[in-house]
């Protein structure tokens, strides 16, 4: 399990909420009832993905869905914003695209 002491956000209140299990990027994490994906992500991780532009590490910028820098990915290559996807039992996010999202150029 990520250890949640290595998060951007802590916690600090709605401690009863149903707990959920989900994974980044093959790792179990733990959310719960009611977090956004971004709120989840980030409660165990420091960051949501890398840019794909070379400019550092993505942890969301404006938090309503509007600016894309929270996309991440499910792990059959599905698109989502962190900010806005409620966190779902079970769900595997990816912080980089996965390869066979990529299109065959051959």
């Amino acid at each position: 399990m990520i250890s949640n002491e290595s998060g951007r956000f802590t916690r600090l209140g709605e401690q009863d909420r149903p707990r959920f299990i989900f994974s980044i990027d093959g790792q179990p994490a733990e959310g719960r009832k009611g977090d956004t994906l971004l709120v989840a992500m980030l409660t165990q991780i420091r960051r949501l993905r890398s840019s794909e532009f070379g400019d550092g590490d993505r942890a969301g910028f404006c938090l309503m869905g509007a600016c894309q820098d929270c996309f991440v990915w499910t792990d059959t290559g599905e698109r989502l914003r962190a900010c806005t996807t409620p966190l779902a039992a079970g769900m595997r996010i990816a912080t980089k695209v996965p390869e066979q999202a990529w299109p065959s150029l051959a």
